[in-house]
């Protein structure tokens, strides 16, 4: 699967029976969806602890403030389903029961692929729970399939293992990612720089790859190996929104300047990125005994809305008020999340876009 650099690189066909050979792309988050997913915290994970209640809580605030803009499937363990429905008492919150371990579905569950004639499939990318931090992983290796199931959609399944919380994409052609996370050891040791690089093309369906550095550090990321989606992501067409760190003494403030250095670049279709650098967060809010700095880079775009962690301090109203200057357009909702924070992730982590149809079209 290594492939050669440079413009060769980009212009290499297609994996036979792949999606992008199929047709398929991955539309931008920012395109119009069908629904969000949602999994609900399962019982069985006891790292929540004195926790667990308010973590249902959370999830509910975040799922209720979604379906303020689009429908919501929650995915509930076998026996909990009635549980997560008492908690999110929304018409527009379905639940569906089915074999999870945890409940950070944007990175175990199905990335969804769209072709021009609006027909979705699912890529299901192989999942090892962060390079098999947290056991058992076994019913979060098969949500995509389940899922793809659930939902009667064609499955593309590959062995490469991606969390989604690694990637961002614009919907036409161009992926933003962190060589932290996918040339990790503990993802894909087989597979060379070249050889992910396109099988994310093949799978996502796009033709442009830019690697950042890194994500957040150890002390703010320490499962993800720096996801991408705690630092940037596409908000528009050749528009990208980047959290920074003025202070040159913060341990990420080094690697934030790369990725803001690797960014001056063009999309695959050769426009120039604007880049919106973001550099709000909030002071730390202790949970369990641990601080917890809510980065407000981790949203979720829904139709006509962004919902946003908070940390429920005072930092919280300048970041929306800039999320709101930035998004224009959106509603720019903001829900607390310091004990999402504390179980290992934001509002982005916990939920997946299910693109409607023309979505591949509107990116």
């Amino acid at each position: 699967m290594a492939t050669t650099g440079g413009d060769a690189r980009e212009r290499q066909a297609p994996a036979a029976g792949s999606p992008r050979a199929d047709g398929y792309r991955m539309p931008a988050e920012f395109a119009p969806h069908e629904r969000c997913l949602i999994a609900w915290p399962p019982r069985s994970r006891t790292f929540w602890g004195e926790y667990y209640m308010l973590a249902q809580h959370s999830y509910a605030a975040v799922a209720r403030a979604i379906a303020r803009f689009e429908p919501v499937l929650v995915i509930a363990r076998p026996g909990e389903g009635a549980e997560a429905r008492s908690y999110c008492g929304s018409d527009d919150i379905e639940v569906v029961e089915l074999p999870i371990d945890d409940s950070w579905i944007r990175d175990s569950g199905p990335i969804f692929v769209q072709r021009p004639d609006g027909q979705t499939a699912v890529a299901d990318f192989a999942f090892n729970s962060w390079g098999e931090r947290y056991l058992p992983y076994g019913d979060d290796a098969r949500i995509g399939e389940r899922l793809a199931a659930h939902l009667g959609v064609r499955r593309f399944a590959t062995p490469m293992i991606l969390e989604g919380g690694a990637i961002t994409v614009d919907g036409e052609g161009t992926l933003i990612t962190t060589e932290s996370c996918l040339l990790n050891a503990t993802r894909n040791p087989g597979m060379t720089k070249d050889g992910i690089e396109q099988e994310l093309k093949d799978m996502l369906g796009v033709e442009k790859v830019i690697w950042l550095v890194s994500g957040l550090g150890l002390e703010e990321d320490p499962d993800t190996d720096g996801h991408v989606d705690g630092v940037a992501a596409f908000i528009g067409p050749a528009r990208v929104l980047l959290h920074m760190v003025r202070d040159p003494k913060h341990a990420d403030y080094e690697n934030l300047q790369e990725n803001r250095r690797r960014l001056e670049t063009t999309d695959a279709l050769g426009r120039p990125l604007e880049v919106v650098e973001f550099d709000l967060r909030s002071a730390p809010v202790a949970v369990g005994g641990r601080p917890i700095v809510e980065t407000y880079v981790n949203f979720y775009q829904a139709n006509g809305g962004v919902v946003v962690p908070t940390a429920g301090n005072a930092d919280d109203l300048p970041a929306l008020d800039r999320l709101r200057e930035i998004l224009e357009g959106r509603e720019v909702v903001g829900v607390p999340a310091p004990v999402i924070a504390f179980g290992g992730g934001g509002v982005h982590c916990i939920t997946q876009q299910v693109p409607a149809a023309g979505a591949a079209s509107a990116g």
